[in-house]
């Protein structure tokens, strides 16, 4: 039977959890409040355009994803979760995640190209045909490492979104002086937080996967192999309620259910700018 004592005003991690409730109901209402808007909207000919549009079905997969993690929050390499159920598990978490996470970079690709195409740019084509198959590599890396507990997995997993990214980053700022009003303006925001991402993973998140790595070394740490590293994934999962085994990970993980979060649901409201790129766009 499920344990619920930990859940406190006392207890750091409950406070923790209780927000990320909060703000994944937060982006749920966004996503419903999106579909919304797409319903309404009539295209030519008086049709509507709700269930057609894939921005916002990738969206709903990269925010019900996040939500889904959110609610059963879990470290795959260290394996530990607040839930003693199989949903817990890092086969299931790291499953979940994958599918998100690719929706999360189709959305990328596909605005990019949208936008490639109305400012005639060869970078920003380039990108967006790299994003997807960049963060495939990326996914395979986190599988190796929650496969086999090597933090370098993390480290290059990391490293290849970090490097994704500041590609995109590149993208936007080449397109930057193609666009007018509203688009430029959101060409530039995005850039702006692309920054911020990027610095996280290069000061934070990288050396952090880094450190646990050189210290597995330093302490002689056995890696699993395939065949026990998959059953570990499948039935191993450590109820932890301490603030000590999650203190490295509450950082990380609020900002990508929230801020990454967010980011899909513009993405998908980009759909509805779809119109104004082509009319926004200078002139050579």
């Amino acid at each position: 039977m499920t344990n619920f004592a930990w859940l406190t005003w006392s207890n750091p991690i409950a406070v923790w959890w209780s927000c990320l409730l909060l703000v994944t109901a937060a982006n749920v209402t966004l996503l419903l409040l999106l579909f919304r808007r797409f319903r309404c909207r009539v295209v030519d000919g008086g049709r509507r355009a709700f269930g057609v549009e894939p921005l916002l079905l990738l969206s709903s997969g990269y925010v019900l994803g996040c939500a889904f993690r959110s609610i059963l929050p879990r470290a795959d390499v260290q394996r530990i979760c607040l839930f003693d159920t199989w949903l817990s598990s890092v086969f299931v978490g790291r499953s979940v995640a994958t599918v998100a996470e690719i929706c999360f970079a189709v959305q990328w690709a596909i605005v990019l190209a949208v936008l490639a195409r109305a400012a005639n740019s060869d970078t920003a084509r380039t990108v967006a045909r790299s994003v997807v198959p960049l963060i495939v590599a990326a996914e395979c890396c986190s599988w190796y490492a929650v496969i086999t507990t090597d933090y370098l997995g993390n480290a290059l997993e990391n490293s290849l979104w970090a490097a994704t990214f500041l590609l995109v980053a590149v993208a936007l700022l080449r397109m930057l002086s193609r666009f007018g009003g509203i688009v430029q303006i959101a060409i530039a925001a995005a850039a702006a937080g692309i920054a911020g991402y990027v610095a996280f993973m290069a000061i934070v998140d990288v050396p952090m996967y880094l450190a646990r790595w050189e210290a597995d070394l330093a302490s002689g740490k056995q890696l699993l192999g395939l065949f026990s590293g998959l059953h570990d994934l499948v039935t191993r999962w450590v109820v932890a309620h301490d603030v000590a085994p999650w203190r490295h990970e509450i950082a990380w993980m609020s900002l990508y259910f929230s801020v990454a979060v967010w980011s899909s649901l513009a993405l998908a409201g980009f759909a509805l700018l779809k119109d104004l790129v082509a009319t926004t766009t200078r002139a050579r």
